[in-house]
């Protein structure tokens, strides 16, 4: 069996490393396209050393532009890619324009589709991610749900057929990393420079809070009144739209920084006395941490986190200060997330299906 994985964004790498690790220690032959989607090296190349996970064999180098652009050029350059290499499978993985663009590509080449981390729904139109998400779900030949929330949202949108819960990789990839934390003392530039259960840490970068100024300077504003340190891990887009709009970021309680590698930022969320973000994926992983998160946005894919009570949904003033300074909520056994071997059932079902995949590309597509 031979699988094509398709990345291009920090949360698909952190995704893709136990897919490759099991591909590896089955013989599975694994090839990965990068696209460049994220380029910087922070957001990039660094998670690759971090993870062990293998040097692409195709960069793509798209870069950044907007939403149709980007894709537009991922999907152009696809196609001679899979044409190439003829893969069994092709994996997408998420919700940003790298997925849609590849499933889009090999759907029009015949070519099989998985979707890892199928299901999940915001139900935000608003957000690109979105999107990205609903339109690669009813694409592609297989869905791989991360939770039991996702499979039965595609149930309701009539993909059950060719859905299942496989559980989350994220999980599989938090749990080594934060084990491997645990036993290891920080290394150079790992630390925050604030002292454990002292200080928050925040992410911001997605478009709806950083391309209005009145709603970017709210949350700033917002983070710089905090009781404690806010350790602001200030990604490039966060930095531009905040310099563009004559807001600093140095203020306050705010303490910028640049984004740390995976285990820089994991060590620094289980020190931290709760996140602040807008990211998907660090929601999730601040849950599995036992760290109370604040997530500035009105939705979110993760529910169980909200409903667990590790997880508050704010808008900025306020509502975030004071979400952000609650007490930790009642401790949880509960796993909505999987039992870290998520990345095992995948390519159980890859293998299982790849020698009879024509009964899910004729499927028909709602």
């Amino acid at each position: 069996m031979k699988i094509l994985s398709v990345v291009g964004a920090r949360p698909q790498f952190v995704k893709l490393a136990p897919i490759a690790h099991e591909a590896d220690a089955r013989g599975v032959e694994h090839v990965i396209v990068h696209t460049g989607q994220h380029y910087d090296p922070v957001l990039s190349d660094v998670f690759f050393d971090d993870l062990n996970i293998p040097t692409p064999d195709v960069h793509l180098g798209i870069g950044s532009a907007s939403h149709g652009k980007q894709t537009g050029a991922m999907l152009a350059a696809l196609d001679d890619v899979f044409a190439a290499h003829q893969p069994d499978w092709v994996v997408v993985y998420g919700d940003t324009n790298s997925t849609l663009a590849a499933a889009l590509s090999a759907v029009k080449m015949h070519l099989p589709v998985v979707h890892l981390e199928a299901g999940l729904r915001s139900f935000n139109r608003r957000m690109p991610e979105e999107h990205n998400r609903v339109l690669t779900d009813h694409a592609a030949d297989l869905l791989l749900a991360p939770t039991q929330a996702a499979l039965e949202l595609l149930a309701a949108e009539g993909l059950a057929d060719r859905s299942v819960l496989v559980g989350d990789v994220m999980t599989d990839v938090l749990l080594k990393v934060r084990d491997a934390v645990r036993a290891a003392p920080p290394a150079a530039g790992d630390g925050v420079g604030e002292p454990a259960g002292e200080y928050y840490v925040a992410t911001i970068h997605r478009a709806e809070n950083t391309d209005d100024p009145a709603r970017l300077n709210a949350i700033v504003d917002a983070l710089a009144a905090l009781d404690r340190p806010v350790v602001l891990l200030a990604h490039p887009r966060l930095v531009a739209k905040a310099q563009d709009a004559g807001i600093s970021l140095e203020q306050g309680a705010i303490r910028p920084r640049p984004p740390l590698p995976y285990p820089g930022l994991v060590r620094a969320a289980m020190g931290s006395r709760g996140v602040i973000t807008d990211s998907g994926g660090l929601q999730k992983e601040a849950f599995l941490l036992r760290v109370p998160c604040t997530t500035v946005r009105t939705e979110t894919e993760w529910a169980e986190t909200v409903s667990l009570g590790w997880n508050a949904l704010v808008e900025p003033g306020p509502e975030l200060m004071a979400a952000a300074t609650r007490p930790a909520p009642p401790a949880t056994a509960a796993t909505p997330y999987g039992d870290g071997h998520a990345a095992a059932r995948v390519l159980d079902e890859l293998q299982q299906h790849a020698a009879n995949p024509a009964h899910l590309v004729d499927q028909p597509r709602h």
